[in-house]
């Protein structure tokens, strides 16, 4: 089994926030690889990893990024692949993070999701390639209707709560 996304952060700290993509992914049936490289301890490994990455089949690059969140942008500009950042909440609440992750040069564009969004970027990396598989939108398209059952069932449990001004 070959990975055709790939989850790279810059720290294994950050690892309790993108678990979640990593869960997504594994319930999607989709191969994943997951690295810890860092724009600024490991420029060269970055580099490397991103102008290889599409020669190795991967598809799709979630990068994670906390304090200068360089990592992302770095890699955009290393591959054609489509990069979905990750803010990772640290000083002033991941807006810092944000902000440096979104605003990226024309021609180098970077998909931002949240702070500690992890598990909407595995869902967006998981859209990008239920375009051209089947099954993948298939087992999407199949999440995505469980997500209003959730709602439904939400519903039927606050009708069960009972106050005495309440009225429904």
């Amino acid at each position: 089994m070959n990975p055709i996304v790939s989850i790279i952060m810059g720290s294994t700290s950050d690892l309790p926030v993108m678990e979640k993509a990593c869960q997504f992914l594994n319930d999607m049936q989709i191969p994943f690889e997951v690295n810890a490289l860092s724009a600024h301890r490991t420029p060269d490994a970055v580099e490397q990893f991103a102008k290889g990455a599409k020669e190795r089949g991967i598809r799709v690059i979630i990068a994670a990024a906390g304090m200068a969140a360089a990592l992302p942008g770095v890699i955009a500009a290393s591959t054609t692949l489509p990069v979905i950042g990750v803010p990772i909440k640290g000083m002033l609440d991941g807006l810092d993070a944000m902000l440096s992750i979104i605003q990226m040069p024309p021609g180098i564009p970077v998909a931002t999701v949240g702070v500690n969004g992890a598990m909407n970027a595995a869902i967006l990396a998981t859209e990008m390639l239920a375009l051209v598989d089947e099954s993948v939108a298939e087992r999407l398209a199949d999440y995505k209707a469980s997500l209003g059952k959730k709602i439904e069932k939400a519903n039927q449990d606050l009708a069960e709560v009972k106050y005495e001004y309440k009225t429904n």
